[in-house]
């Protein structure tokens, strides 16, 4: 299974590249099924991501690539929750100009004031509830002006 998740691990996510999908926490599990044969069976951020298609074609290939058939298996329940992003994986998203949630963050935090991850102020408000991707909500820094996205608790 390490070997599979090491390999996994070299697949960004196709809307957010610096963090890779077992980080994302879609990942949900990663087996050999026979000596060719592994199943990997992930769950979207949202039921509706484009990236779901990309991300099947991703694994398929670097599998492949590896010497394995990949049987790709997408598991709706339990829903995907931004609690199963890493550490490493918020740590990155703020680098990369993201905010993420805070663990057990739950719906009524949309709208809220979100730490700039430029700056660090909490003076910020949401200019949309709607991102550059499905996943993220607009915010704007009040005291450094600059845009950033939040990504959506769930």
């Amino acid at each position: 299974m390490n070997e599979l998740l090491d390999i996994l691990k070299t697949i960004p996510d196709p809307e957010i590249p610096v963090i890779d999908i077992v980080e994302l926490g879609i990942v949900r599990e990663a087996r050999m099924l026979d000596e060719n044969i592994c199943e990997v069976i992930i769950t979207p951020t949202y039921s509706a991501c484009p990236a779901m298609f990309t991300i099947e074609e991703d694994i398929t290939k670097v599998m492949k690539e590896n010497g394995w058939d990949a049987k790709v298996v997408t598991k709706m329940f339990p829903i995907w929750t931004t609690d199963w992003l890493t550490d490493e994986a918020r740590e990155k998203l703020r680098v990369y100009g993201i905010t993420p949630p805070e663990r057990g963050a739950d719906e009524h935090h949309i709208g809220k004031p979100k730490k700039c991850p430029r700056c660090g102020s909490m003076h910020t408000k949401q200019i949309s509830r709607f991102g550059s991707t499905l996943c993220k909500a607009s915010y704007q820094c009040l005291d450094c002006l600059e845009p950033f996205d939040y990504f959506k608790c769930h």
